[in-house]
């Protein structure tokens, strides 16, 4: 009877985690599409709405870490709870990422507005960040139904993000060669793509994550990525 308290016990603390990893998903996945329509809209009050809105995303990250140490502490999971645990702890650090990456877009988004705007950039940087708020959906879906094969297409699709920011960056340079006065603009536009795609890469790693949880195993083969730019940023935190 005691035991079966204790399972019953484990359970709701592990419902109520699990509760708030995707509460924060549904944040993140916000921050991503109010960022990227902030910025095609040059809408500074919402681009402000985003970045007030990481602090309740740091909060829910924060609330997760603790209560994930309470239930390894208290309950000392073992196999496939243990495993429940450890994911959803590095699940929750890559949705504080992307989350970061979405308020990084609307922090250049308060500079943008200030120069002329580069014609159809906005708007495939929005298709962009729409992709990989489709993947966040999904990922979040592959998790909450321990879907390995949803998981293992999110992570394939990380590959056409990479395409998308190559083909901005390659645009990005082109607008820069044909008039010097495009530079500014153009520098924090690839900023901002090169953000979208790092929160695709914390994205692939949420599905990597459900993968091993469902499975017991990470992927073996190397993530498929289209990266093939030069220039490396590692955006700001």
């Amino acid at each position: 009877m005691i035991k079966e308290h204790i399972v019953k016990s484990f359970d709701r603390d592990l419902e109520s985690i699990q509760a708030k990893i995707l509460k924060m998903g549904g944040l993140v996945e916000a921050a991503i599409a109010n960022a990227a329509k902030a910025l095609e809209t040059r809408d500074l009050e919402l681009a402000e709405e985003v970045r007030r809105n990481d602090k309740l995303i740091d909060a829910l990250e924060d609330e997760i870490n603790e209560d994930c140490a309470t239930l390894l502490a208290l309950r000392q999971p073992i196999a496939g709870d243990l495993r429940t645990i450890l994911s959803v702890m590095k699940i929750a650090g890559n949705l504080e990422r992307v989350g970061d990456y979405a308020k990084n877009l609307a922090k250049r988004t308060s500079i943008l507005v200030q120069v002329t705007p580069i014609e159809g950039t906005a708007g495939a940087i929005r298709r962009m960040a729409r992709e990989v708020e489709l993947m966040l959906k999904d990922v979040l879906d592959a998790y909450i139904h321990r879907d390995a094969a949803l998981a293992q297409d999110v992570r394939n699709r990380d590959e056409d993000v990479d395409q998308m920011y190559n083909a901005l960056f390659r645009k990005f340079l082109t607008f820069m060669m044909e008039d010097p006065r495009n530079i500014t603009a153009c520098m924090h536009l690839h900023f901002i793509a090169k953000n979208i795609e790092r929160a695709g890469d914390n994205t692939t790693s949420i599905a990597e994550q459900v993968i091993y949880l469902v499975t017991g195993e990470t992927p073996e083969d190397s993530r498929p990525k289209a990266d093939t730019t030069s220039y490396e940023s590692k955006g700001e935190a």
